[in-house]
């Protein structure tokens, strides 16, 4: 968003981990970075000067930025995709294929999230309010699959169909729940982006309409005696 002087910035081919050694290293980090939804570039911001400067990162949408430190949850970080948002230069970003079948069909994440290694801080941002749960062991967190952020590696993640007809018909909240079992760290949002989206889609107008206030009657009759009469 913004940075002071003193900053420059680079663009690189690998996500500077040292990791990705030689061609084949950083085409095949970079492969992994398009699986997750991410460039096969990065930007690295450099402080050039003797003082201390300061760089401003912002999320994509309206939300909360969430600082991991990597060496407290032990090193390894799972997340969905495109919740990372940038990291300490040495942090690693790959891929976490899910082993089970059921989450990665309806986890609402696919078989495919990502994963942060390393030791330093990395950030991720999520939408709406988000909820930092530290699970002990045995303890088990059931989630709405798709407001799953971002766990410790300690964490077992599956998930759990609902059951009841009346739950399966009737309920509107989905078949399924994620599970999350400790001991582990677990980061949940309250509104995920593909949420978001869809109440945008479905609060706007009409293709060539206007909006005069919705819910009201005014606003119908405005459109009454605008032309807008259409149904």
């Amino acid at each position: 968003m913004m940075m002071e002087d003193d900053i420059v910035m680079n663009t690189m081919f690998g996500d500077g981990s040292g990791k990705d050694k030689g061609l084949f290293g950083k085409l095949l980090s970079a492969g992994k970075r398009i699986l997750t939804g991410e460039s096969l570039f990065m930007t690295v911001f450099h402080n050039n000067g003797i003082l201390k400067r300061n760089v401003s990162f912002a999320s994509p949408y309206p939300g909360k930025i969430i600082p991991i430190d990597l060496s407290v949850v032990g090193g390894k970080f799972i997340c969905q995709k495109d919740a990372f948002l940038c990291a300490a230069k040495g942090v690693s970003i790959g891929i976490e294929f899910s082993k089970k079948i059921g989450r990665g069909l309806f986890g609402g994440e696919g078989f495919i999230m990502e994963k942060l290694e390393g030791d330093g801080l990395a950030f991720l941002h999520a939408g709406g309010t988000v909820y930092k749960k530290e699970l002990q062991a045995g303890e088990k967190l059931r989630v709405d699959t798709g407001c799953v952020v971002g766990f410790s590696n300690s964490v077992d993640y599956d998930i759990e169909f609902i059951g009841g007809i009346k739950n399966t018909v009737f309920g509107g909240e989905g078949l399924y729940f994620a599970t999350l079992r400790g001991p582990g760290t677990v980061f949940v949002q309250s509104l995920p982006f593909s949420r978001l989206a869809d109440r945008i889609i479905a609060a706007a107008p009409r293709i060539g309409g206007k909006s005069k206030g919705e819910g009201s009657l005014l606003g119908g009759l405005g459109d009454l005696l605008d032309g807008d009469n259409s149904f």
